[in-house]
């Protein structure tokens, strides 16, 4: 089960999932109220501080990103895995990791390659290693196979790899993250 299919317990929610390393449990949610998004689920393990909260505020028409910077401007780190930026467009989900209140690196898991931030290399080796970007990440089949759906192929276990990289390169804890999240 990956962080997205944790997501499907909220089935009426576009969701964020959120994580936090060096703020309290406390400090993300609050932080969270603060900008009008309250959480459907959170707590604590492997060291971060979680929380899963819906993308928009429907209920008072507020539609915009949340400004994770805020939560870590004074210090610490934050992970967040945006499930469907927009699911009426059909745009896949997105990362961010911060630091210290700053944007380390961001990227679409349509396009891993395109990554932004500070240091948009900060995930390179893992992504790498999980042949999303480099010389083995483009799918070859259709050279000897000319039938063959590269795009098919390839996508069908892309967004796996994209979380196993983002939880293995920060040491996320592992889904369901708590009992209420898995009884939804």
């Amino acid at each position: 089960m990956t962080f997205i299919d944790s997501a499907c317990a909220f089935p009426q929610h576009e969701v964020n999932l959120v994580f936090a390393r060096g703020l309290s449990r406390s400090t993300l949610v609050s932080g969270l109220r603060e900008q009008r998004r309250e959480p459907l689920a959170d707590g604590e393990a492997g060291g971060w501080a979680w929380a899963v909260h819906d993308m928009a505020n429907w209920e008072i028409e507020d539609y915009d990103n949340i400004d994770y910077t805020r939560l870590c401007a004074s210090g610490g780190e934050i992970v967040v895995i945006v499930t469907e930026p927009c699911s009426a467009k059909a745009h896949g989900p997105d990362f961010t990791y911060l630091r210290d209140g700053k944007w380390i690196v961001h990227f679409s898991f349509e396009d891993v390659e395109q990554r932004v931030g500070d240091n948009p290399d900060h995930m390179s080796a893992e992504l790498l290693a999980a042949n999303l970007i480099g010389p083995d990440a483009e799918c070859l089949a259709w050279e000897t196979d000319p039938g063959h759906d590269c795009y098919e192929q390839h996508d069908s276990d892309k967004e796996e790899r994209i979380v196993r990289a983002i939880a293995a390169c920060f040491g996320l804890p592992s889904p369901p993250l708590a009992r209420e999240v898995a009884a939804l």
